[in-house]
């Protein structure tokens, strides 16, 4: 697998299995065909794959200017960076698909559900919903921000290879039980999350050959 890297910083954070990159864009060659990461801001990204744009949590603060009209939309939670009716009517066209948890259906009726561990394959993309939750972190004692069951982290299958976006979690047993991912996008925004530690604790449990840290605006990470 060939990584092409623009624009590139480090973070001082012990990755220790694999290879780290925050980055402007990322391309990617699977076989025959490239893969396109553009980041966006925060959760929002865009890949661009096979002719077609895969949109996840797009959202009205990042820059869309240039970009294609979506042909997939991943969403992986309910709040409003993840969930931003606005900016996904922007970047939809009559025929995109979306594809999203259950928690959203009275906002997106039209979308595709998948409930954590379900599968399904849309233009091409082999895309399994993994678990994204709280462990601890919450507003209150016994309360989470991210309750179980209610986000979706993705791994799409793409070309024999496979890129996981971890979606609103922490260092959860279902994102340690990962295998076979080449490119992992994972969370770090405390207190919502987990801190850059904890991430690079559970990365190394799962051991993906190169990871991108996101999620993390207004931080100083």
């Amino acid at each position: 697998m060939l990584v092409a890297i623009k624009s590139c910083g480090l973070s001082a954070v012990p990755w220790s299995c694999c290879s780290v990159v925050l980055l402007s864009v990322i391309a990617v060659a699977f076989a025959q065909q490239q893969v396109e990461i553009v980041p966006i801001t925060h959760a929002s990204m865009i890949l661009k794959w096979d002719g077609k744009a895969i949109y996840v949590d797009p959202w009205s603060q990042g820059k869309y200017d240039g970009q294609p009209k979506a042909d997939l939309i991943l969403i992986t939670d309910i709040h409003q960076d993840h969930l931003d009716l606005k900016q996904i009517a922007a970047v939809r066209k009559p025929e995109t698909i979306i594809v999203a948890p259950p928690a959203v259906q009275s906002s997106i009726a039209e979308a595709q559900f998948l409930k954590n561990g379900e599968r399904t394959e849309v233009l091409g993309i082999g895309i399994e919903a993994v678990p994204a939750y709280n462990l601890k972190q919450g507003p209150s004692a016994g309360q989470v921000f991210h309750p179980k069951g209610r986000g979706n982290g993705y791994v799409l299958s793409m070309s024999g290879k496979r890129i996981y976006i971890s979606g609103d979690t922490e260092c959860i047993p279902e994102m340690k039980r990962l295998t076979n991912i080449d490119i992992a996008f994972i969370c770090m925004n405390l207190p919502y999350t987990m801190p850059p530690e904890e991430a690079a604790q559970c990365v190394n449990e799962f051991r993906p050959r190169v990871v991108y840290p996101y999620h993390y605006r207004g931080s100083d990470l």
